[in-house]
């Protein structure tokens, strides 16, 4: 039964009858929908630690994100989301949560890094049996 709002509750007088409008109520959810899907956006790279990647003239642009990444800053700080870990937890943490046939890992390291504490990032994916390694670069100016 609708609501009268007219003081005759009689039930005589078809008075305006009060409604919802459903067209403001759309839009202001769309509204909050587009500002948290970019806030959501914005905050995808906050927990990356700051490190110069080096130039590459030959590497080719990947478009899925790899589900682990591991960082290496220029003083060979090894950091996994933004928490320093060592060789062997490397190993240990991929062999728990990772499956070694189709699990990808990207190694961004600093173009100041020491060759060898890459390799031995490297060589710690490979012993928990990852073999789909790629290693981050950012393309060369023209």
């Amino acid at each position: 039964m609708p609501i009268q709002l007219s003081g005759n509750s009689s039930g005589d007088d078809h008075g305006d009858e009060a409604r919802i409008e459903v067209v403001p109520l759309i839009d202001i959810m769309f509204f909050l929908l587009a500002s948290f899907m970019m806030v959501s956006l914005s905050m995808t790279q906050l927990n990356r630690v700051p490190i110069n990647l080096p130039e590459a003239s030959t590497g080719v642009a990947d478009t899925k994100a790899p589900p682990f990444q591991i960082a290496v800053d220029p003083n060979g700080v090894i950091t996994w989301d933004s928490k320093i870990i060592t060789l062997s937890e490397i190993t240990t943490r991929l062999q728990k949560e990772a499956a070694p046939s189709e699990t990808r890992v990207l190694i961004s390291a600093d173009a100041e890094s020491r060759h060898k504490v890459v390799l031995d990032v490297l060589n710690a994916v490979r012993a928990a049996g990852i073999e789909k390694v790629s290693f981050e670069s950012k393309a060369t100016k023209p």
